[in-house]
């Protein structure tokens, strides 16, 4: 049996938990379920992104090739303002059709 029980806001989590674990205490706030809650979101977002492939084969066919052109078209994370963001999308634009012959 838990020592607490720490929820969101949301009303109904306190009239279930006195009906069902009276003796139990009960923190409710927005920021203490944090860790809980976001704890298992990579793992949803992989699962989402892996639903839309046929088989795993084709999953690795994508994420081996994506990887790769992403890492070009996505500046690095850093504090920067609009303009290098766009100077470095337009550099990785004019290497991208450098590299597979593309004039348009």
């Amino acid at each position: 049996m838990p020592k607490r029980i720490v929820t969101d806001k949301l009303r109904s989590y306190g009239a279930a938990r006195r009906q069902i674990m009276p003796t139990v205490e009960h923190r409710s706030h927005k920021g203490l379920n944090n860790r809980a809650e976001n704890s298992h979101l990579p793992l949803r977002k992989r699962e989402r992104l892996v639903q839309r492939f046929r088989s795993p084969g084709a999953l690795q066919r994508f994420t081996s090739v994506f990887s790769a052109v992403r890492n070009l078209f996505v500046p690095p994370r850093s504090k920067r303002s609009a303009i290098p963001v766009h100077l470095h999308r337009l550099r990785a634009i004019a290497h991208w059709k450098a590299v597979t012959g593309t004039t348009a």
